[in-house]
Parts: structure tokens; C-alpha cells; sequence
């Protein structure tokens, strides 16, 4: 950002210095750098989303320009925060590819031992089926169907890890263009507060 014309480094921190007496802000000014580190900020700080930053005046052919670099812990949480939630979703697939195998190979087992034990069955004497005798009882595939049924359900679904993920991206996007938008327009109505542009005023005719 740059500097009102002629304006010294001194006179802008002195401008901006407002902006760091507050409520568990501390500060500190050496030459053309201003450091500062916030705990506790109060509500009513401006600047209450940052936790320290630093500030710089850096001299050039065209005039002074305030160079300044922003920590954001709730920021840093937005940035980090896709990242963990895509993690919870690439671990949900993995566990229902795990699981699904794990079934197949299950199902695959339970189907040979039936299919053993079919084999392995004595069919009933006809004596026995005549005077009436019960016959073996069959597995139950209403029971078979009922269990892959709640193992269908009990799948882990990736996506409302994803949609947390896009939800905190769009955080992050979304308060790192504004914050930037808001600290600029802070930082210049502070500097160039209290000062009169005459180069820009019209001239008053004269009269002889």
C-alpha cells in the first residue's frame, strides 16, 4: 500500500498506532518495522481475527509503501480444516472396501460350507416320511438376506466429509479476500486521515 507523498515511516506507524493500543494487543517499533502479537482480543478490536502480524515501510523511486504479512489462527484452521475432513473421506472408502471384501469373502466361505452340507445330507426314509416323522430343518434365508441387509447400512459414507471439506474451503477463500479487503481499507483511512489534497483543488480565477 502506498504512502501519502512526503509521508515518513514515523508518521504512518504513528497514524496506525491506534489500531495496536487495544486490549491484549503488545507492540513493538524498530526503524521502519512494527511487530505485534494479540491474545484475548476483544470483540470490539478491529483487528480481533488476527493474532500478530508485521508491518514495514520500504522506500522506493515513487515514495514510501507499507508492506504488511497477517497470522491468522482461525484462517490457518479454514485452510487445514478440507484437508482433515477429505482425510476422514478417503478413510471411509477405505473402510468399506475393506469391509466389502472381508464380506465377499465371507459370503464365498458360507456358501461352500452349504453347499457342503447340502451334499453332506441323508435324504429321509420313506418309512420315516410315511408314520409322519418331521423333516430337517433348513437354514433360514430370510435370515442370511437380513444380515447382508444391515451390513449394506452400516457402510460409511465419504460424503459428509466432503461437503464439510467444500464447506471450509469456501471459508477460507471467502475470509481471506475480505479480511485483505477490510485491513486495506483500514490501514488507508488511518494513514491518510486528517490530510488535505491540494493538488487536485481548482484554481480560483483572478481578477485584476
Amino acid at each position: 500500500m502506498a504512502l501519502a507523498p512526503g509521508q515518513t515511516s514515523d508518521e504512518a506507524f504513528d497514524k496506525l498506532e491506534p489500531l495496536f493500543n487495544q486490549v491484549g494487543t503488545t507492540h513493538e517499533r524498530a526503524g521502519d518495522t512494527l511487530r505485534f502479537k494479540k491474545k484475548d482480543s476483544a470483540a470490539q478490536d478491529k483487528m480481533s481475527v488476527f493474532d500478530g502480524g508485521v508491518l514495514q515501510v520500504e522506500r522506493g523511486p515513487g515514495g514510501g509503501v507499507l508492506r504488511y504479512h497477517m497470522i491468522s489462527r482461525a484462517l490457518l484452521a479454514c485452510f487445514l480444516a478440507p484437508l482433515l475432513f477429505l482425510g476422514f473421506a478417503q478413510l471411509a472408502i477405505f473402510v468399506n472396501s475393506y469391509e466389502a471384501a472381508s464380506a465377499k469373502a465371507g459370503a464365498a466361505s458360507e456358501e461352500k460350507k452349504k453347499a457342503e452340507k447340502e451334499k453332506a445330507e441323508v435324504p429321509m426314509h420313506p418309512i420315516d416320511k410315511f408314520l409322519g416323522a418331521p423333516e430337517p430343518e433348513k437354514p433360514e434365508k430370510d435370515k442370511a438376506d437380513s444380515e447382508e441387509e444391515g451390513a449394506q447400512e452400516g457402510k460409511h459414507s465419504p460424503t459428509p466429509a466432503c461437503v464439510f471439506a467444500g464447506i471450509f474451503a469456501a471459508l477460507y477463500v471467502g475470509g481471506r479476500i475480505l479480511e485483505d479487503r477490510l485491513i486495506k481499507r483500514l490501514f488507508r483511512k488511518r494513514l491518510y486521515e486528517g490530510m488535505v489534497a491540494t493538488s487536485h483543488s481548482p484554481m480560483m480565477p483572478t481578477t485584476d
